[in-house]
Protein backbone atom coordinates (compact mmCIF):
# COMPACT_ATOMS: atom_id res chain seq x y z
CA UNK A 1 0.00 0.00 0.00
CA UNK A 2 0.92 3.41 -0.79
CA UNK A 3 1.92 5.58 2.80
CA UNK A 4 0.34 8.50 1.46
CA UNK A 5 -3.80 8.63 2.37
CA UNK A 6 -3.99 11.48 0.23
CA UNK A 7 -2.59 9.84 -2.88
CA UNK A 8 -5.37 9.34 -5.58
CA UNK A 9 -6.34 5.97 -6.73
CA UNK A 10 -6.73 4.87 -10.24
CA UNK A 11 -9.11 2.42 -11.41
CA UNK A 12 -8.65 0.98 -14.88
CA UNK A 13 -11.55 -0.76 -16.67
CA UNK A 14 -9.60 -2.93 -19.49
CA UNK A 15 -11.95 -3.49 -22.64
CA UNK A 16 -11.72 -2.06 -25.83
CA UNK A 17 -13.88 0.93 -27.40
CA UNK A 18 -16.78 1.08 -29.47
CA UNK A 19 -20.18 -0.42 -29.41
CA UNK A 20 -19.06 -3.82 -31.08
CA UNK A 21 -17.29 -4.98 -27.97
CA UNK A 22 -19.60 -3.27 -25.33
CA UNK A 23 -21.07 -7.22 -23.99
CA UNK A 24 -17.97 -8.92 -24.94
CA UNK A 25 -16.69 -10.72 -22.12
CA UNK A 26 -13.21 -8.91 -22.70
CA UNK A 27 -15.01 -5.76 -21.65
CA UNK A 28 -16.28 -6.61 -18.41
CA UNK A 29 -13.80 -3.96 -16.85
CA UNK A 30 -15.24 -1.14 -18.76
CA UNK A 31 -18.48 -2.17 -17.21
CA UNK A 32 -17.32 -2.45 -13.54
CA UNK A 33 -15.98 1.12 -14.19
CA UNK A 34 -19.07 2.34 -15.85
CA UNK A 35 -20.99 1.27 -12.42
CA UNK A 36 -18.54 3.22 -10.57
CA UNK A 37 -18.84 6.35 -12.33
CA UNK A 38 -22.93 6.07 -12.14
CA UNK A 39 -22.49 5.70 -7.97
CA UNK A 40 -20.62 8.60 -7.85
CA UNK A 41 -22.72 10.53 -10.02
CA UNK A 42 -19.74 11.15 -13.07
CA UNK A 43 -19.73 10.89 -16.58
CA UNK A 44 -16.59 10.00 -18.81
CA UNK A 45 -15.12 12.43 -20.78
CA UNK A 46 -11.68 12.45 -22.93
CA UNK A 47 -8.86 12.48 -20.53
CA UNK A 48 -6.29 16.16 -22.06
CA UNK A 49 -3.73 14.06 -24.34
CA UNK A 50 -4.24 10.44 -22.77
CA UNK A 51 -5.90 8.12 -25.23
CA UNK A 52 -8.48 7.69 -22.46
CA UNK A 53 -11.47 8.70 -21.18
CA UNK A 54 -11.91 9.65 -17.23
CA UNK A 55 -14.10 10.43 -14.71
CA UNK A 56 -12.77 12.06 -11.56
CA UNK A 57 -14.73 11.76 -8.03
CA UNK A 58 -14.46 10.34 -4.52
CA UNK A 59 -15.44 6.92 -2.72
CA UNK A 60 -15.99 5.96 0.86
CA UNK A 61 -17.62 7.97 3.85
CA UNK A 62 -16.90 11.29 4.64
CA UNK A 63 -13.57 11.61 6.29
CA UNK A 64 -10.28 9.96 6.60
CA UNK A 65 -11.71 7.00 5.06
CA UNK A 66 -12.69 9.26 1.73
CA UNK A 67 -10.25 8.70 -1.70
CA UNK A 68 -9.95 10.64 -4.25
CA UNK A 69 -10.41 8.48 -7.55
CA UNK A 70 -10.15 8.64 -11.29
CA UNK A 71 -12.01 6.05 -13.04
CA UNK A 72 -10.54 5.70 -16.39
CA UNK A 73 -11.19 2.99 -19.47
CA UNK A 74 -8.09 3.41 -22.20
CA UNK A 75 -8.94 3.77 -25.82
CA UNK A 76 -6.13 2.60 -27.04
CA UNK A 77 -7.73 -1.21 -27.69
CA UNK A 78 -7.06 -3.48 -24.83
CA UNK A 79 -3.19 -4.81 -26.57
CA UNK A 80 -2.08 -1.43 -26.20
CA UNK A 81 -3.72 -0.21 -22.63
CA UNK A 82 -0.66 0.20 -20.98
CA UNK A 83 0.64 3.35 -23.01
CA UNK A 84 -2.93 5.77 -21.56
CA UNK A 85 -2.72 3.81 -18.38
CA UNK A 86 0.87 5.27 -17.76
CA UNK A 87 -0.13 8.47 -19.39
CA UNK A 88 -3.09 8.74 -16.44
CA UNK A 89 -0.54 7.87 -13.76
CA UNK A 90 1.76 10.45 -14.34
CA UNK A 91 -0.58 12.95 -14.95
CA UNK A 92 -2.28 12.63 -11.97
CA UNK A 93 0.45 11.46 -9.70
CA UNK A 94 -0.83 8.41 -8.79
CA UNK A 95 1.73 5.65 -7.00
CA UNK A 96 1.58 2.43 -8.94
CA UNK A 97 0.47 1.16 -5.32
CA UNK A 98 -2.46 2.40 -6.48
CA UNK A 99 -3.59 1.58 -8.99
CA UNK A 100 -6.21 -1.12 -9.94
CA UNK A 101 -6.95 -2.96 -13.13
CA UNK A 102 -10.12 -4.96 -13.76
CA UNK A 103 -9.96 -7.19 -16.32
CA UNK A 104 -11.34 -10.95 -17.15
CA UNK A 105 -9.56 -13.92 -16.10
CA UNK A 106 -10.11 -17.41 -18.43
CA UNK A 107 -9.13 -19.36 -15.34
CA UNK A 108 -11.29 -18.39 -13.00
CA UNK A 109 -15.16 -19.61 -13.17
CA UNK A 110 -17.88 -17.29 -14.96
CA UNK A 111 -18.56 -14.50 -12.09
CA UNK A 112 -16.26 -15.32 -9.39
CA UNK A 113 -13.38 -12.64 -8.58
CA UNK A 114 -10.05 -12.77 -6.84
CA UNK A 115 -8.24 -9.78 -5.69
CA UNK A 116 -4.55 -9.17 -5.71
CA UNK A 117 -1.48 -7.26 -5.75
CA UNK A 118 1.21 -7.76 -8.27
CA UNK A 119 2.05 -11.18 -10.35
CA UNK A 120 2.40 -12.23 -13.63
CA UNK A 121 -0.41 -11.24 -16.71
CA UNK A 122 -1.43 -14.99 -17.28
CA UNK A 123 -1.51 -14.06 -20.92
CA UNK A 124 -4.02 -11.24 -20.51
CA UNK A 125 -2.80 -8.43 -23.44
CA UNK A 126 -4.27 -5.94 -21.58
CA UNK A 127 -1.87 -6.90 -18.21
CA UNK A 128 0.71 -7.25 -20.52
CA UNK A 129 0.94 -4.13 -21.99
CA UNK A 130 0.41 -2.19 -18.47
CA UNK A 131 3.19 -4.51 -16.95
CA UNK A 132 5.91 -3.54 -19.70
CA UNK A 133 4.58 0.24 -19.28
CA UNK A 134 5.03 0.40 -15.49
CA UNK A 135 5.80 -2.79 -13.81
CA UNK A 136 3.54 -4.99 -12.04
CA UNK A 137 3.15 -3.99 -8.31
CA UNK A 138 -0.24 -2.82 -9.60
CA UNK A 139 -3.71 -4.60 -7.85
CA UNK A 140 -6.17 -6.37 -10.02
CA UNK A 141 -9.36 -6.90 -9.92
CA UNK A 142 -9.78 -10.19 -11.64
CA UNK A 143 -13.26 -11.05 -13.18
CA UNK A 144 -13.93 -14.70 -13.64
CA UNK A 145 -15.30 -15.66 -16.55
CA UNK A 146 -14.59 -19.73 -17.62
CA UNK A 147 -12.56 -20.94 -20.12
CA UNK A 148 -14.05 -21.65 -23.80
CA UNK A 149 -16.32 -24.75 -24.56
CA UNK A 150 -14.90 -27.48 -26.84
CA UNK A 151 -12.19 -26.26 -29.39
CA UNK A 152 -12.65 -22.69 -29.38
CA UNK A 153 -10.02 -20.49 -29.62
CA UNK A 154 -9.38 -18.12 -26.78
CA UNK A 155 -9.41 -15.12 -28.89
CA UNK A 156 -12.85 -15.85 -29.84
CA UNK A 157 -14.08 -16.27 -26.89
CA UNK A 158 -13.04 -13.28 -24.87
CA UNK A 159 -14.22 -11.13 -27.94
CA UNK A 160 -17.86 -12.81 -27.75
CA UNK A 161 -20.65 -11.47 -25.54
CA UNK A 162 -21.89 -13.10 -22.50
CA UNK A 163 -24.19 -15.80 -23.19
CA UNK A 164 -27.97 -15.43 -22.52
CA UNK A 165 -27.30 -17.53 -19.46
CA UNK A 166 -24.73 -15.39 -18.48
CA UNK A 167 -26.34 -12.39 -18.97
CA UNK A 168 -28.98 -13.26 -16.09
CA UNK A 169 -26.37 -13.02 -13.58
CA UNK A 170 -24.31 -10.62 -15.09
CA UNK A 171 -25.69 -7.49 -13.63
CA UNK A 172 -25.28 -9.17 -10.35
CA UNK A 173 -21.59 -9.99 -10.45
CA UNK A 174 -20.38 -6.73 -12.13
CA UNK A 175 -22.33 -4.59 -9.08
CA UNK A 176 -20.39 -7.19 -6.76
CA UNK A 177 -17.24 -6.87 -8.80
CA UNK A 178 -17.54 -3.06 -8.15
CA UNK A 179 -18.57 -3.31 -4.41
CA UNK A 180 -15.09 -5.20 -4.18
CA UNK A 181 -12.94 -2.31 -5.53
CA UNK A 182 -14.91 0.46 -3.25
CA UNK A 183 -13.52 -1.87 -0.28
CA UNK A 184 -10.06 -2.78 -1.48
CA UNK A 185 -9.94 1.36 -2.31
CA UNK A 186 -11.25 2.21 1.03
CA UNK A 187 -10.45 -0.40 3.84
CA UNK A 188 -7.62 -2.66 2.08
CA UNK A 189 -6.43 -5.59 0.13
CA UNK A 190 -6.81 -7.64 3.31
CA UNK A 191 -10.44 -7.25 4.08
CA UNK A 192 -11.23 -6.91 0.27
CA UNK A 193 -9.90 -10.21 -0.15
CA UNK A 194 -11.71 -11.65 3.06
CA UNK A 195 -15.08 -10.66 1.46
CA UNK A 196 -14.99 -11.02 -2.01
CA UNK A 197 -12.44 -13.17 -2.84
CA UNK A 198 -15.18 -15.91 -3.73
Amino acid sequence: MTSDPSAPWLIVGLGNPGPEYAMNRHNVGFMVVDLLAERIGGRFKRAGKAQAQVVEGRIGPPGPMNRRVILAKPMSFMNLSGGPVNALKDFYKVPVANIVAIHDELDIDHGTLRLKLGGGDNGHNGLKSMTKAMGSDYHRVRFGIGRPPGRMQVADFVLKDFSGAERKELDYFVDRAADAVECLVIEGLERAQGTYNS
